[in-house]
């Protein structure tokens, strides 16, 4: 069993001010806050607690800007989803979260 402890970061510096934003915005953006908030803790719980997104379906952009060895999807309420990477280190396991949209957003992100 792993011990490391798991922590959760964004790819970006922008992508966690929108997400800090979203708390001071209306009804929507506060739930949108409230349910991103709600998976980090389950990915600081459980680093693989989403579903594993297979290899032949990453995005080219996320492949050339991450070079990614995984990618995984958070479902969020609504049919909203979080795609995250999980990066394994010597002391430590990093979830970083690439970005959150809703799922028409996420269909064509996807090519669906």
């Amino acid at each position: 069993m792993n011990n490391k402890p798991i922590y959760v970061t964004f790819s970006e510096n922008k992508l966690e001010e929108s997400f800090e934003k979203l708390s001071d915005g209306k009804f929507q953006d506060k739930n949108s806050h409230k349910f991103i908030n709600r998976a980090i803790v389950d990915l600081k719980q459980n680093c693989s607690c989403g579903i594993k997104i297979p290899k032949k379906l990453w995005p080219r952009v996320y492949v050339k800007k991450y070079n990614l060895t995984n990618l995984w999807k958070y479902d969020l309420p609504n049919g909203w989803r979080l795609v995250y990477t999980i990066k394994e280190e010597e002391l430590m396991i990093l979830n970083v979260i690439l970005e959150w949209f809703s799922h028409k957003e996420y269909e064509k992100r996807f090519n669906y």
